[in-house]
């Protein structure tokens, strides 16, 4: 079975979970976190950034840091995953679902314009398969209407809106390094905080509500709860691993294009012969790689490729249930429809893509699927 995916490891990660091992310094905030987050400002330019345990706790420590309170709306895509709806969920903000894009599975930027109230506090966004939103125009929108942006961009590391990397653009990001991501270390996450505003607030949060960092930091000589948080700080011997991940992450997004790449040109015909459809990359953003996906033309046919490729022994999988017609709040949301959402819900199948894939194998895959579609057009 070629597997959907395989974290990529450096040989390096064992070495750096031993030095921190010897150190003795197990718990957070320790050399290797401050190596990541060293990083992260040098390479991206997140002057304020925090490493967490989850992409989820760095979602959930923006909507802290935007004071949310019940009855707030939130206006997010519907097709994303469900973290980027129950970070504010949690704080009692009502959720307001647009549809995704007619070419691509981001946002609709229309959408979101139309959904605006009084009421609405924040525009959530998720960059879907770390291909760019439209933020010429969601920004232009959030500048008119003063309310802030959080990007969710778990799936978005090392990518790029003209020429800014994705994370940059709105008040607060989050990022993933869950072992299906780009760059990996299990489960972990990045919050990053685009003004220094949020920054010192968001230190607080993560250490659970106290000012421990200043303390230790020698900027006051005693520290207490200060506010609300929770542990969002993860071990540093996360941070060791995917130290050995950063250190790589040019080798690696470079092996993630050539899957990436090989699919589309593989896979070009039967795009061209109107069998599925291919992803859009726009001319503002940039491809880091993160998923190769086709759009079937119905709910049946992705189910019949699905199980064509499992018994070809590939591993092919569909991709979010839309949150507006979940079990928990189909109700809260109503009838609006949402139907580039659902299409996505209904059509979308994502192909294995991971560094080791071999040019053999990917057009092995590539057979497939055209031994699939040509079977059907001709039955």
């Amino acid at each position: 079975m070629i597997p959907f995916n395989r974290p990529f490891l450096t040989g390096n990660e064992g070495v750096n979970i031993n030095a921190s091992l010897a150190s003795r310094k197990l718990s957070g905030d320790g050399e290797f976190t401050k190596k990541c987050q060293a990083f992260f400002a040098s390479k991206f330019g997140f002057q304020h950034n925090l490493l967490t345990t989850s992409c989820t706790d760095a979602l959930e420590m923006c909507a802290i840091l935007l004071n949310l309170q019940p009855g707030d709306e939130v206006i997010l895509p519907s097709f994303t995953f469900v973290s980027t709806a129950n970070a504010f969920a949690l704080r009692g903000a009502r959720l307001v679902f647009a549809d995704s894009q007619a070419d691509n599975p981001n946002i609709d930027p229309a959408d979101i314009e139309r959904l605006i109230t009084p009421r609405t506090k924040a525009i959530v966004l998720v960059h879907y398969a770390g291909v760019a939103c439209d933020m010429d125009r969601i920004l232009e929108i959030s500048n008119h209407y003063k309310i802030p942006v959080v990007e969710d961009a778990a799936q978005a590391i090392a990518s790029f809106h003209r020429g800014r990397p994705l994370g940059s653009l709105g008040a607060l990001s989050a990022f993933s390094f869950h072992e299906t991501k780009n760059i990996v270390c299990g489960e972990g996450g990045l919050l990053v905080a685009n003004s220094a505003d949020f920054a010192h607030r968001a230190e607080i949060i993560r250490e659970k509500g106290t000012n421990r960092s200043s303390f230790f930091r020698g900027e006051v000589d005693k520290y207490g709860w200060v506010d609300i948080g929770s542990s969002f700080l993860p071990s540093d011997m996360l941070a060791a691993f995917l130290f050995a991940q950063l250190e790589s992450i040019e080798e690696i997004q470079a092996e993630r294009v050539r899957v990436w790449e090989q699919y589309a040109t593989l896979l070009a015909e039967g795009a061209q012969r109107g069998w599925y459809s291919l992803p859009v990359v726009p001319d503002y953003a940039t491809n880091n790689a993160h998923m190769f996906y086709l759009v079937c033309r119905n709910l049946d046919e992705r189910t019949r490729l699905i199980a064509h490729l499992k018994n070809a022994g590939i591993h092919a999988v569909f991709h979010y249930i839309s949150l507006h017609s979940s079990p928990y709040y189909a109700a809260e949301h109503g009838s609006r429809a949402l139907p580039n959402s659902d299409r996505y819900t209904d059509c979308l199948v994502r192909l294995p893509l991971f560094p080791e894939l071999t040019n053999e194998q990917l057009k092995f895959i590539a057979s497939e699927i055209h031994s699939f579609y040509a079977g059907s057009c001709n039955s």
